[in-house]
């Protein structure tokens, strides 16, 4: 089992009309890692939306025919998913789109509502009539609830985020304007910058606005509301410091790329001091370093920095396999994990391993890892984990959504070790999570328990398939 956030966000807004739809595939494929279920792309045209989502991967769902459909415009909003809240199927692909008396609306989400259960039951009490199992659509209804009587469709965001509690990042395109909003909490990342052309581009990450030529101007802040339009750029931040600001810990810890930054703070070196940090806390007699692919590689270089023991590329990952946890039984799942990652014998043969991952969740996955490097002849293995246990479930967008299979919760850390088969194991102590980004301004509740929020009244993940199931019994 690995750990999945919920998706990546991305809008454009030109001063000329333009090939926008290339635009957001370009910066979609930058953000797959964030989501690889479904995705979609709206793009307006004078007014009119032309939209296209699907289930499967930005390169699989957005063939070179399906761009050229797309006619040019001057704004376009574009989505990839991992669902957090709602299965995986094509009625919850995102952008959401609304026709209402005011006019038309496509929005993306990044994030988790906390209050959603609550919301939903109100808006369906009043008649409301959902299409999707997704906490999107809650907003998209709220939004439009709004908007027939606000001023603006900016104002009617406004009205909104005096309703919605927890985790989003949203880009909402109108007939005319594209808006970007960051809940009070900043709990999830969202930015934007400027192409040479003058084009503006939003993204969940740095490193998509890099994709697509854009310059980085800057983080958009907690609580704040930007516009985009004909007239220009428009902040507005009635809701900026209602909060703490609780920015996701997991995200410089596994979520982005590590050639993103994210307020202020580059991933990559986040990592890499988590490394070093491990390194100082739990050292190891070893005679190599070595890091599981993607997401251990750079603390497993801060690691070998700090220890001076040397790194070594010393399982390679098959790039061209979908992630283990596709798989619907655990046989197949442990057969994924020998076909994804390979030992490279030489680096680990008759050798002492220190080998270092983001985190442990289950605890399978680990295992199997451990074993691939006996099974090449690894005299010892050392594990090094870049996070604390994982001993609550979150609620903003990280898929745990239960303590059952955490293997934290039910067990001690030597007994973890025995169970994966390491002959140590050291986790990085939450204490020091403010050391490895620089910073205290984060959300680490899935390590602590202690929650910025109330705890949702229903917790879990398909809560609203459930219910879909129970009304037509």
């Amino acid at each position: 089992m690995s750990i999945h956030e919920e998706c990546g966000v991305f809008g454009v807004f030109s001063p000329k009309s333009a090939n926008v739809a290339q635009t957001v595939y370009y910066g979609l494929y930058t953000l797959q890692h964030r989501g690889q279920e479904s995705c979609g792309i709206v793009v307006n045209d004078d007014g009119l939306f032309y939209s296209h989502k699907d289930i499967g991967l930005v390169g699989e769902v957005f063939t070179s025919n399906v761009i050229q459909q797309f006619p040019e415009g001057t704004m376009a909003v574009g989505h990839v998913r991992y669902g957090t809240t709602g299965k995986n199927s094509r009625r919850n692909c995102q952008p959401i789109e609304v026709n209402h008396q005011k006019g038309k609306m496509a929005l993306v989400h990044n994030g988790n509502l906390s209050n959603a259960w609550e919301l939903r039951n109100s808006l369906e009490l009043s008649g409301a009539i959902f299409h999707t199992t997704s906490d999107t659509e809650t907003i998209a209804y709220i939004v439009t609830k709004e908007r027939l009587t606000a001023p603006s469709i900016e104002e009617a965001v406004s009205r909104a985020m005096n309703t919605l509690d927890g985790a989003y990042s949203l880009i909402l395109m109108s007939s005319a304007k594209l808006i970007a909003a960051r809940d009070p909490f900043g709990f999830r990342p969202l930015c934007y910058g400027k192409t040479a052309d003058g084009m503006y581009i939003i993204a969940s990450e740095s490193c998509a606005l890099s994709a697509v030529g854009a310059s980085f101007e800057r983080d958009i802040l907690p609580g704040e509301i930007l516009v985009f339009s004909k007239d220009g750029i428009e902040s507005r931040r009635e809701h900026c410091g209602k909060k703490d600001k609780k920015l996701c810990i997991f995200e410089y810890i596994y979520f982005a790329r590590p050639d993103s930054v994210i307020d202020g703070i580059s991933v990559y070196k986040s990592r890499f001091r988590a490394g070093q940090i491990l390194a100082e806390k739990y050292p190891s007699d070893a005679d190599v370093v070595i890091g599981v692919p993607d997401s251990g590689i750079d603390a497993a270089l801060g690691f070998s920095k700090t220890s001076g023991i040397p790194y070594s590329m010393g399982l390679i990952k098959n790039k061209y396999i979908g992630r283990t946890f596709i798989s619907p039984g655990q046989n197949e799942r442990t057969n994924q994990v020998k076909i994804k990652l390979r030992p490279v014998e030489e680096c680990v043969k008759d050798k002492k391993v220190v080998l270092v991952d983001d985190s442990i969740v289950r605890g399978t996955t680990s295992g199997q890892i451990v074993k691939l490097l006996r099974d090449a002849g690894a005299a010892e293995v050392h594990m090094r984990i870049s996070s604390p246990p994982f001993l609550w479930p979150c609620y903003y967008g990280t898929d745990i959504d239960s303590k059952e299979n955490l293997i934290a919760c039910h067990n001690t850390i030597d007994e973890i070790a025995r169970i994966i088969g390491a002959d140590s194991l050291g986790y990085l102590p939450k204490e020091s999570l403010s050391d490895m980004i620089g910073s205290s301004d984060f959300c680490s509740a899935c390590f602590s328990g202690e929650y910025p929020t109330d705890i949702p009244l229903d917790t879990q993940k398909d809560k609203f398939e459930k219910r879909l199931s129970e009304k037509n019994k």
